[in-house]
Formats: structure tokens, sequence, C-alpha cells
């Protein structure tokens, strides 16, 4: 029975390891994984403190809003375990400069700061990062093992 059992965890596994979207919804503070249009893992995330609307400058503590790619996997971070969004792209870029500010930049997909992973069950009721999409470590572990670099990620509210 033990063996069965085994035997389905290591198939449910490998049915989520073809990730083509993530789709995240600033107005429900969920994030999806999906594999050819069906939610295959579902997530609660944390955004910055004023998540409603689309990323304008540097420093407003906003997540862009749009298609972007999951560019590369940061290992080395402030924060436990992060993926880069592609964020600014060229609308973005041209936006800030026709207003005098910088876009901003360094978006991330990531876990809790570092050795305040503990506190992962209060922080993650709140918006508190600045800008960034934040997961529980645990999350991360899987997010990062669930999703490649390439990846298209959406967000919108």
């Amino acid at each position: 029975m033990k063996l069965f059992a085994l035997i389905l965890t290591l198939l449910s596994f490998s049915s989520l390891a073809g990730v083509d979207l993530v789709k995240v919804d600033k107005s429900e503070n969920k994030m999806y994984l999906l594999d050819n249009g069906k939610v295959i893992k579902e997530y609660h995330v944390a955004f910055g403190d004023n998540p409603k609307g689309h990323k304008e400058q540097e420093g407003d503590e906003k997540t862009p809003e749009g298609t972007y790619t999951l560019d590369y996997k940061k290992e080395d971070s402030s924060f436990y375990r992060a993926m880069h969004i592609s964020y600014p792209n060229q609308i973005d870029l041209d936006n800030a400069k026709k207003k005098g500010v910088s876009a901003g930049g360094f978006i991330m997909v990531h876990g809790q700061r570092n050795r305040l992973g503990w506190l992962s069950s209060i922080t993650q009721n709140f918006n508190w990062t600045n800008g960034c999409i934040a997961l529980t470590n645990t999350e991360m572990d899987e997010f990062m093992s669930l999703v490649n670099t390439g990846t298209k990620i959406k967000i919108q509210w």
C-alpha cells in the first residue's frame, strides 16, 4: 500500500512539471501555476503596500501589471530564493521617461526575508514587499522546482 501511495505521489509531481504560465491576480492576492490553461497550483501571495494599479516608478510599492517573463533564478538574494520578473519592458521605460522618473526594477517572486521565514504565518497576511510577489519559503521551494526560466507571468488586478 505504501508503494502504491509513493507511486501516486511521484506521478502527481511529474504532472506538475509542465507549468507554461504563471498568472497573478493582485485583487485576490493569488498566484496560479497553469499548464495548458489548467490550474495545477494556487498560492496566496503578498505584494507591496500599494498594490492597486500598474508600477509606474521606482519606490511606488506597486507590482507591475501585464505580461512579462520569469527570466532568471537568484539564489543569493536578501530573501529566501527568488526568480526575476523582466520588468521594466520598453513601454515601461518610455512611460517613466515621459514622467521624468525611474521605472524601477529588480522585481522578483521571492520567499521571506532571510532569517525571518518563521514569521510567514503573519507576514503573508499583509502586503509588505516593495513591489515584489512574496511566497512562504516552502512555497518558494516548490515554485522554483515547478517553474522554469523563460516562463511567462501575467499580472493583473
